[in-house]
């Protein structure tokens, strides 16, 4: 007789509150506009021409490493909680919602201004703003990605100061004073550096990974891309209720951000190099940081150990002489 064991309500909600909000994204584009979608995969598929396999990466109820992809005519980001389709007009980000995405979603916003506006503000302001001027000159893509990989860096830095701040006082704790409770926080705190440090080095292998492979990074060079391709009639975005901004339009703003990152040379990644070293060193100090805390963890170990070994022996020593006494 086969006994059926009901499933925890509130666990069955859970997993349908997620799969609820695994359908949810936020769309910004480069006109500034910003809007929240509700739609299956196969919308998200056609508005930006990947396969399922790529958008199979960035399901929240699976688990993939971290993931920096150059498509035909998108970046495919799965970075930690930054789940993002990357062209060159818009970003689509999942799980809006999300308490993690939330600032990438602000931070977005506020960086990936209208180039309308951009230029007004070079008019008014005249050459104050030679600087911000030259950033803009990145192509949207490219600005895109630095949102994420600077948030994505920043919050496993804030993640490893957080440990940083817990873990040396509790070691110092143990080394003055050797307890279960002690050993109990110190043990609680070394596995959470062991998985922190797991995810920095995903993140780390990843960008490595890509900064070894021009032709990879080749890849992420979406406008470029498309300023080298003719228009195409009848892509079938009609039939998306959200209308992608024109080919026409793509083209323009492709040409002006080709100009400024190739300078004719398909070939030529130095911009994005730069860009990902920078992010590179970002996690890779980090990496270092929980590295030390690592080598700080075993010498307390060590330490322990070998007090822990004195007072045997002591104890050894005291047990041999006791008989004796008597």
């Amino acid at each position: 007789m086969v006994h059926v064991v009901p499933a925890d309500p509130q666990a069955v909600v859970a997993v349908k509150k997620k799969a609820q909000s695994s359908r949810s994204w936020v769309l910004l584009d480069s006109t500034g506009e910003t809007t929240v979608l509700d739609v299956d995969k196969y919308a998200i598929m056609h508005r930006v021409n990947i396969h399922a396999r790529d958008l199979r990466i960035l399901d929240p109820l699976l688990s993939y490493p971290s993931t920096i992809l150059g498509r035909d005519g998108a970046i495919v980001l799965n970075l930690e909680h930054i789940k993002a389709i990357i062209t060159s007009e818009e970003v689509l980000l999942r799980d809006p919602s999300d308490e993690n995405v939330v600032p990438v979603v602000e931070e977005l916003k506020r960086r990936l201004p209208p180039m309308n506006a951009i230029q007004q503000g070079q008019d008014y302001t005249g050459g104050q703003n030679d600087v911000e001027g030259d950033e803009d000159e990145s192509p949207f893509e490219f600005r895109a990605l630095e949102v994420a990989l600077e948030s994505i860096c920043s919050f496993l830095a804030a993640r490893t100061l957080e440990l940083e701040t817990a873990a040396y006082p509790a070691l110092d704790e143990l080394t003055s004073q050797i307890s279960s409770r002690n050993l109990d926080r110190v043990r609680k705190l070394k596995s959470a550096m062991t998985r922190l440090t797991a995810r920095v080095q995903k993140v780390r292998d990843e960008l490595e990974q890509l900064l070894d492979d021009d032709d990879d990074m080749a890849d992420l060079y979406l406008s470029r891309k498309l300023a080298g391709t003719s228009p195409v009639s009848g892509s079938g975005a009609a039939n998306w209720y959200l209308a992608s901004p024109t080919i026409g339009s793509k083209i323009s703003r492709a040409s002006r951000a080709s100009i400024a990152t190739a300078r004719g040379d398909e070939n030529d990644v130095e911009e994005l190099e730069m860009l990902l070293e920078a992010y590179f060193m970002q996690i890779d100090g980090t990496l270092n940081k929980l590295t030390t805390l690592r080598e700080y963890i075993d010498d307390t170990e060590d330490y322990i150990n070998i007090q822990l070994d004195n007072h045997r022996n002591q104890l050894i020593q005291e047990l041999c002489v006791y008989p004796s006494i008597l």
